[in-house]
C-alpha cells in the first residue's frame, strides 16, 4: 500500500469533518470576508476616497444589516473600463497603495474574447495565496470521494496552463495568463507532483507546448487532469493519435480526476467520453482572473460552492431589464444583493470586491443559486454573451443544454459554437455557427431541431419565434475553423475560450475571416 497516499487520504478526510464543523452561516463568512478587505484597504487611496474606517465601523459597531446599506451608499459599482480608468491604470503605471496596499507586480490577462483589447486584472501577493489556499481546499474536498485508491495521491498533476513565461511591463510588472501566474508561484512541496514542469510550461507557442507534453506523456503517471475542456481534448487527442493507443487511459492508466472550467463541460462531454477508457471523475471549478470562486466541493452536487471566507465578497445584480440594457451593459444605479437576499433559480450578474482591489466589481459573468443553504451555483452565461434582440432572453445556458441535446438525437460531436443576432429584413433573426467531429452533417436537419429545443427550453424564445425573431441560419463548420480564429487573436489555450456570442464589430470579423480561410462563401 501506498503509505504517502494513505496518510493523505485519511489527512483528507479528516480535514473535511473539521471544516464542516467550524462552518459559520454564508452570510456571516461574507460579512467577516468584508471586514477583513476594508481594514486591509482602508489606507489605501481607494480606501481613504470611500472613508473604508466608517465602513469598518458599521461592520463591527453597527446594526445588524446597516454595514451593507452603508457599503452600497458610499462605494460605487465598477465595470472594468470604470475601475482600469480611474484607479487601476495608477497601479500599472507603478504607483503603490492605490486599491490595495504596497505595489502589484502581476496582472492576468483575461481570456475573454468580447471585448477589442485584452484586461489587465491585477493579482496580487494576497490574491496569489488566496488562489493556493482554495486550490488546497479542492483537493481536500476529494475526501469526499470514497472510492478513490489511496495510492492516487501521489499521482502526477497535469496542469494545462498559460505560458509562465511573461510578459514584462515598463513599471517592472509582468502580465500573463492566470494560469500561468500561479503556476509560477506553485509551492515547494507540489513541485513533484506538478506536470508539465516549468519547463514546457514556459513555453509560449501553444502548438509546441503539446507537441512537448505529448512527446514526454508515456514517462508520467498522471492521476489528476486541470485545464480547459477544448484544449484537454485536443491534448488527449494528440496523444492517442502519437502513441497509436484507443484511448488515454492505455497511456495513463491510473488518470481519474478531471477538474474543468472557463465553459460547460456539457457539449464537449461526448466526444470526450471516447478518448477514455474507464470512467472519471468530474469536478466543476469557477477559476477566473479575479479569484477563485467556487468549486463543486462533493458528489453528486449539480453547482459549485462559492468561495466565501477567503478574500472575496460577493454581490449578486437581478439579470433584468431594470439593471441591464438589451446589449448585457450595466445601467446606473443597479439593485444589489448580499448572499442572504438571493433567490434559487433567478438569474444574477457577479459583482465582487476582493483582495486584489476590486471594488464592487462587475465580473461579467451571469448565475443560477441551484442551493442557497449551501451557496451552490450554476454559470449561466456572460451578461454580454447572451441574445435578446426581440425580448427571447436566450441565454448561454439555453444554447449549451440545447446544442448537447441535439447532438445526442443526432449522433454527433459538437466541440464550439457561437450564435449571433442580426437583421432580418426589417425584423431579426439567429446566425449560428456549429463546429462538429463528422464530416457530413445536414444543416437544415441540425437548423429545425436545435430550433425546436430551443423553443422548449425557453417560452420568451417560442413567442419570439411566432413574431419579430423570424428565422434561424444554421452554418456547419469544421472545429479548426474555431481555433484558427482563436490563434489569429493569440488567444489559443491557456484559460482562453471561445465566445458563444458574437456581437457588434466582431460578427464582422468572425464572418471575414471564414470567408479568407475559406470555410464560407466570398
Amino acid at each position: 500500500m501506498a503509505l504517502v497516499g494513505s496518510l493523505l487520504k485519511k489527512g483528507i478526510h479528516f480535514s473535511n469533518i473539521v471544516a464542516n464543523r467550524r462552518k459559520a452561516s454564508l452570510h456571516q463568512q461574507q460579512k467577516k470576508t468584508l471586514a477583513k478587505l476594508l481594514a486591509k484597504a482602508r489606507y489605501t487611496e481607494f480606501g481613504e476616497k470611500y472613508n473604508f474606517d466608517e465602513l469598518l465601523s458599521s461592520i463591527l459597531f453597527g446594526e445588524k444589516g446597516a454595514f451593507y446599506e452603508l457599503y452600497k451608499r458610499t462605494v460605487p459599482v465598477y465595470d472594468y473600463n470604470k475601475i482600469f480608468n480611474e484607479w487601476w491604470h495608477k497601479s500599472l503605471e507603478g504607483d503603490k497603495d492605490v486599491c490595495w496596499p504596497g505595489t502589484v507586480k502581476y496582472y492576468a490577462l483575461s481570456s475573454g474574447t468580447s471585448e477589442a483589447a485584452s484586461k489587465q486584472i491585477p493579482v496580487t501577493k494576497a490574491m496569489t495565496k488566496a488562489i493556493q489556499k482554495t486550490s488546497i481546499r479542492q483537493i481536500l474536498s476529494l475526501g469526499h470521494y470514497k472510492d478513490l485508491p489511496p495510492d492516487l495521491y501521489e499521482k502526477g498533476f497535469l496542469m494545462l496552463s498559460g505560458s509562465t513565461n511573461l510578459n514584462p511591463h515598463d513599471t517592472g510588472s509582468l502580465a500573463g495568463d492566470l494560469s500561468g501566474i500561479q503556476i509560477q508561484q506553485i509551492p515547494r512541496w507540489f513541485r513533484p507532483y506538478y506536470k508539465p514542469g516549468q519547463k514546457i510550461a514556459a513555453q509560449r507557442d501553444w502548438g509546441l507546448k503539446l507537441e512537448e507534453i505529448t512527446r514526454v506523456a508515456s514517462e508520467w503517471d498522471i492521476g489528476f487532469v486541470v485545464g480547459v475542456p477544448a484544449w484537454i481534448q485536443l491534448l488527449f487527442e494528440k496523444i492517442i493519435a502519437h502513441y497509436n493507443v484507443k484511448n488515454i487511459h492505455e497511456i495513463w492508466p491510473n488518470l481519474q480526476v478531471f477538474a474543468h472550467g472557463g465553459v460547460s463541460f456539457e457539449p464537449y462531454r461526448k466526444g470526450f467520453e471516447k478518448l477514455l477508457g474507464k470512467p472519471m471523475i468530474y469536478i466543476n471549478t469557477y477559476l477566473a482572473s479575479e479569484g477563485f470562486i467556487a468549486y463543486q466541493s462533493r458528489p453528486g452536487a449539480v453547482g459549485m460552492e462559492l468561495v466565501c471566507d477567503n478574500g472575496l465578497f460577493f454581490e449578486f445584480i437581478p439579470f433584468t431589464p431594470r439593471n441591464f440594457d438589451s446589449d448585457g451593459a450595466m445601467l446606473d444605479n443597479p439593485e444589489t444583493l448580499m448572499i442572504d437576499q438571493v433567490e434559487e433559480g433567478k438569474e444574477y450578474a457577479l459583482l465582487l470586491s476582493t483582495c486584489s482591489g476590486a471594488w464592487r466589481y462587475l465580473i461579467g459573468d451571469t448565475l443560477k443559486f441551484v442551493d442557497k443553504s449551501r451557496g451552490e451555483i450554476v454559470i449561466t452565461g456572460r451578461t454580454k454573451h447572451y441574445l435578446s434582440l426581440c425580448g427571447e432572453h436566450l441565454s448561454v445556458d439555453n444554447m449549451n443544454k440545447a446544442i448537447d441535446l441535439v447532438s445526442g438525437e443526432m449522433g454527433i460531436t459538437v466541440k464550439e459554437f457561437t450564435v449571433c443576432g442580426i437583421e432580418h429584413g426589417s425584423l431579426f433573426a439567429h446566425d449560428w455557427y456549429v463546429g462538429v467531429e463528422e464530416s457530413h452533417v445536414d444543416a437544415e436537419v441540425l437548423k429545425q431541431k436545435l430550433d425546436a429545443k430551443l423553443a422548449e427550453l425557453n417560452d420568451d424564445y417560442a413567442v419570439e419565434r411566432r413574431h419579430a425573431l423570424k428565422e434561424i441560419f444554421v452554418t456547419v463548420l469544421p472545429n479548426q475553423a474555431f481555433y484558427g480564429w482563436m490563434e489569429s487573436k493569440g488567444k489559443l489555450g491557456g484559460q482562453n475560450k471561445f465566445p458563444r456570442v458574437f456581437k457588434k464589430d466582431l460578427i464582422e470579423d468572425w464572418k471575414n475571416f471564414l470567408k479568407t480561410e475559406g470555410y464560407i462563401a466570398p
